[in-house]
């Protein structure tokens, strides 16, 4: 199959302009496309009369507004000078990379600017991070490491019908014909498109996102490495992240915050892309992460044994967005009966200079004894507040009781304030901190969560998962009870059996086949009490539910039925299902079949074979939009529970 294959509408446009004789040909018969553009930027009547007067143009490069005919005369400029060679690209940058002016390359345009090639543009791409060789773990989307520009995408991130809908629960799966916002949701397909759709509904309602993504590897890696385009590895990576992150973003409420899990290789480079998408000024700190005991054949003879998490929020850093529950020590004395108390630094890290109504003597009204105040450490009151806090029973003195050791005045706190205001103390960056820090520093090695899915359903059920006690130490000082988590790279579902032993409601997303077999598998563990992980911690003994989703698959079954194909004749089956034109897949209108499929296209080896069919195929109509629910074609595959529930879910404020 030559690699010159035209365009359909280019065949169409020589057959339209022949009619001026050889004005568009040159002496080989080629379309002379610069002179085709230089006729259109003059606006050439004649010739712009004849392409919207034919009815293949018309339709792909015309609109209607207010009873007349707009000719799309940039997008069909477009198509004359980057689709030369036809092969599947959704943007002029695949296969030009360079200096544009006006989005046009340096040599079809005078004024110049530099253009990143992927800045405007959708990655869609598959993210398996798992062994190919198991078939339950294979990659549905090994070949989607595609770039979209914009003007190419209509209805690919629209909301998506949700079918095959079912809700688990104590007793087992039940039909559901409502959503309501106390449940769990769980919802099976492509990330991008699955954030997307729930955009609306939980827009600015997310409390706390973590997500542990493919990470970036410098060096490819036999498993638990993502599948990248080799001439843009680390630009794929990171396009695939801000695609993610930016619908992301918009999910969390104020105040929220972001957890991403990432590796040594990439930290740095998303940590300037996070910084773009989130602002710099919201960034709250990287955290550490051990991952396992040092090894000795390691590079450098340096045994790098972390990963990170990069955290983000989307307000000041005025605003507490964490904290943490401490356990405080109380005393209960005579004098304060009921009212149990503790003891807290009188001091304050301001110098006499600075606040000189704060150095003064303080002295203890009973025996006259003097403390004064320290130059560098004056006290947290001052000279006017004394007699204040004394009568309040805000101060205690050394010589007040037998029992406590201490050498200078101290301010006293009530139990029963600190219980009223529900102010949670700092999370410090300190390795003393024994719950926070210790639990990612100590306990939260990759072998902790390899472990735990080994005890629930056995190690080769999944790798790499991570360890509960990492996503409770998160949830612990970022969110409380009721709040709303998210992880859209679910995985084996840590991060949602987390939240369901706290009491956080959750919403996870994954696109792999896995989902059933472990992912939901586990929550149902979960629910029927299962006492692994942080289970006996938080006294877990089962209940609460969820709700199990699909985003209801269009062409995306024609991708997996080419990407499955074990030989010729089986591909070949498939594709005379996908070409057939009233029941067949969505294909691009620019293709011709019969030159892009020809005889020479079945000598080529399987595996491209299997590529240039994926290409061909429409990737806005990977799965049935939400508008299309009421037509008789698509809503006679779903049932009537599927679509009240889908109504419940995506019409829920419009009624």
């Amino acid at each position: 199959m030559s690699n010159e294959v035209e365009p359909k509408v280019i065949d169409r446009v020589k057959e339209i302009v022949l009619g001026f004789g050889d004005k568009y040909f040159d002496h080989e018969g080629n379309l002379k496309r610069h002179s085709l553009v230089n006729a259109l930027r003059s606006y050439d009547m004649d010739l712009m009369s004849a392409l919207i007067s034919d009815e293949f143009v018309s339709t792909h490069y015309t609109m209607n507004i207010a009873d007349k005919t707009i000719f799309l005369k940039d997008k069909f400029e477009e198509m004359l000078q980057y689709q030369s060679v036809w092969m599947g690209s959704y943007t002029q940058f695949e296969n030009r990379i360079g200096i544009t002016a006006g989005g046009r390359f340096i040599n079809d345009s005078e004024d110049v600017t530099l253009a990143f090639p992927y800045k405007d543009s959708v990655l869609k791409a598959g993210m398996t991070k798992e062994d190919f060789d198991k078939d339950d773990l294979s990659a549905d989307e090994p070949f989607l490491n595609e770039t979209i520009a914009k003007a190419e995408i209509d209805t690919l991130l629209d909301e998506k019908i949700l079918h095959h809908v079912k809700k688990y629960t104590v007793n087992g799966e039940e039909e559901v014909f409502n959503f309501t916002d106390e449940d769990n949701l769980v919802i099976k397909g492509n990330n991008l498109i699955a954030l997307h759709s729930i955009k609306e509904r939980y827009e600015g309602k997310v409390k706390c996102i973590f997500i542990d993504p493919p990470y970036y590897f410098k060096k490819t890696k036999e498993v638990d490495a993502f599948k990248y385009n080799s001439n843009f590895k680390l630009s794929t990576w990171l396009v695939f992240m801000k695609d993610r992150l930016k619908i992301a973003k918009e999910l969390l409420q104020e105040g929220g915050t972001i957890w991403i899990s990432v590796g040594e290789d990439g930290m740095h480079y998303l940590k300037v892309l996070a910084d773009d998408i989130f602002g710099k000024d919201h960034f709250i700190g990287t955290i550490p992460r051990r991952t396992r005991n040092s090894k000795s054949d390691v590079p450098f003879n340096f045994s790098q044994d972390f990963d990170w998490i990069l955290t983000y929020t989307n307000v000041s850093d005025i605003n507490k967005v964490v904290g943490r529950t401490v356990e405080r020590k109380y005393y209960t004395t005579e004098d304060l009966p009921g009212r149990p108390w503790r003891i807290a630094d009188l001091t304050k890290q301001t110098t006499a200079k600075e606040r000189p109504n704060s150095y003064f003597t303080i002295v203890d009204p009973n025996t006259g004894k003097e403390y004064p105040a320290s130059e560098k450490r004056t006290w947290c009151i001052t000279s006017d507040t004394f007699d204040y806090y004394y009568e309040n029973k805000a101060i205690v003195f050394p010589d007040d009781y037998d029992f406590l050791n201490i050498q200078k005045p101290y301010m006293r706190k009530f139990k029963d304030e600190d219980d009223n205001t529900g102010k949670l103390s700092s999370v410090i960056s300190d390795l003393q901190i024994t719950d926070f820090l210790t639990a990612l520093l100590m306990n939260s090695k990759n072998k902790d969560g390899n472990i735990e899915i080994d005890e629930l359903m056995g190690r080769e059920s999944f790798g790499y998962a991570k360890p509960e006690n990492m996503i409770k130490a998160i949830l612990d000082v970022a969110t409380t009870e009721n709040d709303l988590v998210l992880d859209f790279f679910m995985g084996s579902g840590t991060t949602q059996a987390v939240s369901m032993k706290m009491n956080r409601r959750f919403i996870g997303i994954e696109q792999m086949d896995y989902i059933d077999t472990v992912s939901v598998n586990r929550l149902n563990q979960v629910i029927k009490g299962e006492q692994g992980g942080i289970s006996k911690d938080v006294e877990w003994q089962g209940g609460s539910s969820f709700i199990y989703v699909e985003l209801m698959e269009k062409n995306r079954g024609y991708i997996d039925s080419v990407l499955r194909a074990k030989d010729e004749n089986e591909l070949r089956s498939v594709y005379k299902r996908m070409s057939d034109e009233e029941n067949g897949a969505d294909l691009d209108f620019r293709v011709d079949l019969q030159k892009y499929v020809d005889t020479e296209f079945w000598l080529r080896p399987i595996d491209e074979q299997k590529q240039l069919l994926v290409k061909i195929i429409d990737k806005n109509q990977l799965y049935f939009d939400y508008s299309e629910i009421d037509d008789n074609n698509v809503s006679c595959l779903l049932t009537n529970a599927e679509i009240s529930f889908n109504k419940s879910f995506y019409e829920k404020g419009e009624e």
